[in-house]
């Protein structure tokens, strides 16, 4: 059985729902995104980020430089806002590191009266639901405000209201475990220590930890292949330097060279890593599924089976560059429809299923395929592909575009969706926000 949405804008019935804001989870540049739109639109935002400044997570991996151009990864409501304050939009040609991207753009954004005004840092939002109701209570609902729990830096655990919430949190705090099973691998807790995040600053701030050092580096997408280049620079200049890739399929596709690639950087991303491999200055380990991490004196011991045979990887360092996956514990009192298998709303996972799509090929969409049966609820951004490693940033720009106007009852703009980019040179450095291949 088929059940049909009524998608149309719907007059708020509560007068007391009316004068609530509209709650942005997540300060990064699809969430600030948001809030501009909102903004332009005179509708009352609060900004809820769990970090103590704006794009926390972009800024844990800003040494790493975006595949984009600038003139792809400004959002027009944010640039509008931004022009009108007397900002210039940096050499539009040029591709940022992430931590430019900050700076020129998000900071200055952030700092606008309009937007900062309505942040609030160190505010982690950890539950979504419906003030007064769980999932299970219907009648009412659509009228009743949502209730956001939130958990402050000192601990403290607070309440907010909210007319319509937009999920833009991302899911870079939520890598996906090493196992191949999908969960944490069975001894993680023994070795944590020794486990790193996607993208560490291997030849800046983390330099130290791995010169001399055995790293073993987990994953067949872009942010793996960043990894391994900046290793392999160290491998040449710091003595007793070693850098293992390990996949669990045959080979890497995703980071391998080829010549008609959509995305010319994207190929000289393969093509170096190509030649690491070629050269012996990286190992590489494939068919390889992990099961389990074993302390192994001050290193680590990854376990598994390779080509159905037990086998083991033995180094001083683990990098975590297995791709990530949507928090979606905060919202189980939220009513979902998701896709089974990405976990992206079910209206949008045809268009982004990773087997047929790369990121330069997904169509543009907005309100309609984001809607959920949770009126004026929308994840959005990242968080809305779910598994799925093909996001765009420009593409998360129309769908906040397209979120705000049915919020705003503009119905018409809702639905007109449609990207001017071409089809190549819009994508990041990759895993680095969340994706395999764009930002």
């Amino acid at each position: 059985m088929v059940t049909l949405l009524d998608l149309t804008p719907r007059t708020v019935a509560s007068d007391r729902l009316s004068t609530l804001p509209v709650v942005v989870i997540g300060a990064g540049p699809i969430g600030l995104a948001a809030a501009a739109n909102l903004a332009e639109r005179g509708i009352d935002v609060m900004i809820l980020e769990a970090g103590e400044r704006v794009a926390a997570s972009v800024q844990r991996w800003g040494h790493t430089r975006l595949f984009s151009p600038w003139r792809h990864l400004v959002d027009p409501a944010s640039r509008r806002l931004l022009e009108a304050s007397g900002w210039a939009m940096p050499t539009e040609g040029r591709a940022p590191t992430g931590q430019e991207f900050v700076d020129d753009y998000l900071v200055p954004l952030a700092e606008l009266p309009e937007i900062g005004s309505r942040i609030r840092f160190a505010s982690r939002v950890i539950a979504v639901s419906r003030e007064g109701m769980d999932r299970t209570r219907t009648a009412g609902r659509a009228q009743a405000p949502f209730l956001l729990r939130i958990q402050r830096a000192d601990g403290q655990v607070e309440e907010q209201t909210a007319r319509a919430v937009i999920d833009a949190s991302g899911t870079y705090s939520t890598p996906n475990p090493l196992a191949s099973s999908g969960l944490i691998p069975l001894g993680f807790d023994g070795v944590a220590d020794r486990v790193l995040h996607a993208l560490p600053d291997v030849l800046g701030a983390d330099r130290e930890r791995f010169a001399g050092r055995h790293t073993v580096v987990v994953g067949a997408g872009h942010s793996a292949a960043n990894t391994l280049i900046a290793l392999g620079k160290l491998v040449r200049d710091e003595p007793g330097t070693q850098a293992t890739w390990v996949i669990r399929n045959p080979s890497a596709i995703r980071v391998s060279s080829s010549p008609d690639d959509e995305l010319p950087d994207r190929a000289k991303l393969g093509t170096r890593t190509d030649r690491l491999v070629a050269s012996g200055a990286v190992a590489v380990v494939d068919s390889f599924e992990i099961s389990g991490l074993e302390p192994s004196g001050d290193g680590i011991r990854i376990v598994g089976t390779r080509r159905g045979e037990p086998g083991m990887v033995e180094a001083d360092l683990v990098v975590n560059a297995t791709g990530f996956r949507p928090d979606l514990d905060m919202l189980r009192e939220i009513r979902l429809e998701l896709d089974d298998i990405v976990e992206a709303p079910k209206r949008l996972a045809p268009l982004i299923d990773p087997n047929v799509h790369s990121c330069g090929t997904v169509e543009p969409h907005g309100f309609r395929e984001l809607t959920h049966p949770e009126p004026g609820f929308f994840v959005v951004g990242m968080k809305s592909y779910g598994r799925a490693p093909t996001f765009l940033l420009a593409t998360g720009y129309e769908q906040v575009r397209s979120v705000t106007a049915w919020l705003d009852g503009d119905l018409p703009s809702a639905a007109q969706v449609a990207l001017t980019l071409p089809a190549t040179g819009v994508c990041s450095t990759g895993d680095a926000t969340g994706s395999s291949c764009c930002s």
